[in-house]
């Protein structure tokens, strides 16, 4: 009993620093986004609360420094969930209940294709977009991020953990495979369209690299660009690091307020959804 206490306690302690080591980098990102520009470089764990307001915030609202550029970024993160969630989730019900031939074949393609870095698919992937006059749009944007391996992968495992017996009955009753596939299955899956909701709008909301290859128009950019290019709003040899650390407390925003309110989903789709083929 003692020794089982004793390693309890030692489990605590390791927690408590691992949290503390995760929380502090956050903790500076959100202190130092109130201070004023001549004390971002204070390491003081304790700020100077006369000094600290939402002054940063209230700057980087203005101008149209970030709004449009962050409604972009929602359109794109918005469109490509749903139609992602829509296709994904048709894909992996055809693995999971569809018997043709070569179906072990095709899912291990899809699958290999994650073992792909993005960068080597970049330069193809925009010579294809810029040949199909796709550059420089929305279409551009979206389009390209649609396909998901994981996606697929996620709801086949999914769509494999229920039982047979309940499109069988559906048959019976007269039902079509789409009609299973709207009735049952989607209904059943809500863990896993909410988990791959959240994994894609993650994905999609802090996408950079992408839209800064296929966009030159500045109406075009996203969050994220806006960002990287607000220091060319001002002064060249001044870098405006308090309103750049506001505008990056923002753009987190989203993605915080979506995992800690389905967090719960996440979990269950992680023990829901394993890894027999």
């Amino acid at each position: 009993m003692y020794i089982n206490r004793k390693y309890q306690i030692i489990l605590n302690i390791l927690g408590i620093v691992l949290a503390a080591i995760i929380v502090f980098p956050i903790y500076t990102l959100v202190v130092t986004s109130l201070k004023p520009f001549n004390e971002v470089f204070n390491m003081k764990l304790i700020p100077n609360f006369k000094t600290i307001s939402f002054s940063n915030y209230i700057e980087v609202l203005k101008g149209r420094r970030i709004i449009p550029y962050a409604l972009n970024s929602l359109i794109i993160a918005v469109t490509v969930t749903i139609l992602g969630l829509f296709f994904h989730s048709m894909g992996g019900y055809a693995l999971a209940r569809l018997d043709f031939p070569g179906k072990k074949f095709i899912f291990r393609w899809i699958l290999s294709t994650m073992m792909i870095p993005f960068a080597a698919t970049l330069i193809p992937l925009f010579i294809i977009i810029r040949s199909l006059g796709l550059s420089n749009s929305m279409r551009g944007l979206i389009i390209p991020s649609l396909p998901s391996a994981f996606g697929i992968f996620m709801f086949k495992q999914f769509y494999n953990s229920l039982p047979k017996e309940l499109e069988d009955s559906a048959k019976i009753d007269g039902s079509s495979f789409f009609g299973n596939y709207l009735r049952i299955g989607l209904p059943l899956s809500q863990s896993a369209i909410i988990t791959l909701a959240v994994i894609l709008f993650f994905a999609n909301w802090n996408s950079y690299l992408w839209p800064l290859l296929i966009t030159q128009k500045r109406e075009l950019w996203t969050i994220q660009l806006a960002i990287a290019n607000m220091k060319s709003e001002f002064h060249a040899f001044k870098t405006p690091w308090n309103l750049l650390l506001a505008a990056s407390c923002m753009a987190a925003l989203p993605p915080v307020i979506l995992f800690f309110v389905f967090q719960k989903y996440l979990v269950e789709s992680i023990k829901m959804t394993g890894l027999k083929a």
